[in-house]
């Protein structure tokens, strides 16, 4: 069956800020004794579920996250029903997906929020856009089994299927995630550093003050990121109610979303995008294991014509290697590997697509 895919990669990002700490700084981790930059899962799996890549290759297939329910219902209602009344109905229907913040003090926009967000597929969000019609057709409140029945399973929505989905108010809908993603950990220890800025006001000719218009430092560093991802195959195809073909297809986006990427923070200001350098998927049923030992101490160049990234390359080889020989426990794999100009994008999303 190859039950789990498993999605080992290398990317390098020239001074970038992806992914900021509540200070602003680039997120660190300790690791093997140095610091390590580190990009969140969250981060990351936010900008794959919302990229072009998704959006182009599973359309029609994707979930909404928000806490707006009660308002998109509300725009609907207030067509016909008054204010108040449209805001009282829409209070309720959104109260189906979580906890409504209280009725007071805050303006009537926020009031019709519900306090977490909440993800729900494309056939759920259709059902609350009929509910909303037929309310306001029929100038009434919703029923009990009209408020139960706006949330199903997770059948319809691959990023549901893939990262998960928690309802409070609907515990029994809640989704395990089919796949685990790693926070992107630096291959080598790393050094935040500071940019000092200055920007000049256009209209300021010098005559009495040469100072600058605005001064400002913003926190940045560059690394070799190694990335993790695994991937139930079994259980994604049972979160999307045992569509196999459809399982395949999100596998594939999966990696190629993976590959090319990146989260968005400060993109203006670094111009940071770029490509997966390396990539090794494996495929079986063995238990998955992460490579990140490979990088416990940190990589270093240590001949003449060796890079970087070749350095890590061989340590994440080399360390599969031997987690394979010692445990006993063989994979089908393939790799991308962009240093020598081998493998193709197209040949690793035929081998996870194909169970």
């Amino acid at each position: 069956m190859n039950r789990f895919v498993q999605l080992h990669f290398l990317t390098s990002y020239a001074p970038s800020n992806l992914n900021r700490d509540d200070l602003g700084r680039p997120k660190t981790a300790m690791f093997g004794g140095t610091l390590r930059l580190r990009v969140s899962s969250q981060s990351l799996k936010r900008a794959w579920r919302t990229s072009d890549v998704f959006s182009r290759e599973l359309e029609g297939k994707i979930g909404t996250r928000t806490k707006e329910f009660g308002n998109i219902v509300y725009r609907e209602l207030s067509k016909a029903l008054s204010k108040e009344k449209a805001h009282e109905i829409a209070r309720k229907v959104a109260g189906a997906f979580g906890k409504v913040a209280d009725d007071s003090g805050e303006s009537f926009d926020k009031r019709r929020r519900i306090e977490q967000l909440a993800h729900l597929t494309p056939g759920e969000m259709k059902e609350l856009e009929k509910l909303a019609r037929r309310l306001t057709v029929e100038e009434r409140g919703p029923s009990s089994d009209e408020l139960d029945a706006l949330v199903s399973t997770a059948a319809g929505a691959v990023d549901i299927a893939l990262f998960g989905r928690m309802l409070a108010a609907k515990p029994r809908f809640n989704v395990e995630a089919a796949a685990q993603v790693a926070h992107a950990l630096s291959v080598h220890k790393v050094a935040i550093e500071d940019d000092y800025f200055t920007a000049v006001d256009d209209l300021n000719r010098g005559e009495e003050d040469m100072g600058a218009g605005h001064v400002g430092t913003q926190e940045f560093a560059a690394a070799l990121l190694y990335h993790y991802v695994c991937v139930d195959r079994e259980k994604l195809a049972r979160n999307l109610g045992g569509d196999q073909a459809l399982a395949g297809k999100t596998l594939g986006a999966l990696v190629k979303a993976c590959l090319t990427v990146a989260p968005i923070g400060k993109q203006a200001s670094f111009g940071s995008t770029a490509r997966a350098s390396f990539a090794l998927v494996e495929k079986g049923d063995h238990q998955p294991r992460s490579l990140s030992v490979a990088f416990l101490e940190h990589a270093r160049v240590a001949k003449h014509d060796e890079t970087l990234l070749s350095t890590a390359i061989s340590c994440l080889r080399s360390t599969r290697s031997k987690l394979e020989k010692v445990y006993e426990e063989p994979t089908h794999s393939a790799e991308l590997d962009a240093t020598a100009g081998e493998g193709s994008i197209t040949e690793l999303v035929r081998f996870v697509s194909e169970a």
